[in-house]
């Protein structure tokens, strides 16, 4: 009888994890999760979310709402259709997703994905890991001392590979159907960054390279050298 009780406690507290990890679904509120506990999939229609510190989630998906992820949180996925993805430092996520929206993450944070967006702005600050590819269409990337195991692919954006960062992959400019640009798109490569890939542009850009990065082959342009710690504004 006592084994019996003892299997049946062991059964018990395996499963508590699994318990705890609850899946939130809403339609037009938002979803607050506490510090520190689990969840499993987080999904609102047309509200925020947000994940406190030190919390542990599963995918994340708002359709109209914004995702805001606090420092020392690990989530799954991010996805949402007209909002805005802030993560704040020390992270772990999986992929980031928008379609017109921002992608802005904090210092540290490791993502086991891509980032993506199509009319908005990608922001990376230091010391943070991207293991896929950075995609956007038209806004501008900035990444300050991040490094980037993909590629980097952009239409009609601006640019910045900043201070010590490095991407594996290439920079790649697609061409779109229809070109209208008002200017060529920027394109920057900072103080000690790196490109192993090559560049290939399939449009005209103003490409600037600091005479201590380190680039791969350029194809549709011609770089432009610099040695201040910021490239010509024009």
């Amino acid at each position: 009888m006592r084994v019996s009780q003892s299997i049946l406690w062991l059964a018990l507290l395996a499963a508590m994890p699994a318990m705890a990890q609850q899946n939130l679904s809403k339609v037009s509120d938002d979803i607050q999760t506490q510090a520190g506990q689990q969840y499993g999939k987080l999904n609102t229609v047309s509200g925020d979310i947000r994940v406190a510190s030190a919390t542990q989630a599963g995918s994340l998906n708002t359709v109209s709402g914004d995702i805001t992820v606090e420092g020392d949180a690990k989530i799954g996925k991010a996805a949402t259709t007209s909002g805005n993805v802030e993560i704040a430092d020390t992270v772990k996520t999986g992929r980031l997703e928008t379609v017109s929206g921002n992608l802005k993450l904090g210092r540290n944070v490791e993502v086991d994905g891509g980032l993506t967006s199509v009319s908005g702005n990608i922001f990376v600050d230091r010391g943070s890991r991207i293991a896929g590819d950075v995609s956007l269409v038209s806004g501008s990337i900035g990444l300050v001392q991040t490094e980037v195991k993909g590629d980097i692919n952009f239409v009609s954006s601006d640019v910045t590979v900043g201070v010590g960062s490095h991407v594996s992959g290439r920079l790649h400019l697609k061409k779109p159907l229809f070109s209208n640009l008002p200017r060529p798109p920027r394109v920057v490569i900072g103080p000690n960054a790196i490109v192993d890939g090559p560049l290939e542009f399939g449009l005209p850009v103003t490409l600037y390279v600091h005479t201590t990065a380190r680039i791969g082959a350029v194809t549709g342009a011609k770089a432009i050298p610099f040695s201040t710690p910021s490239p010509p504004k024009n």
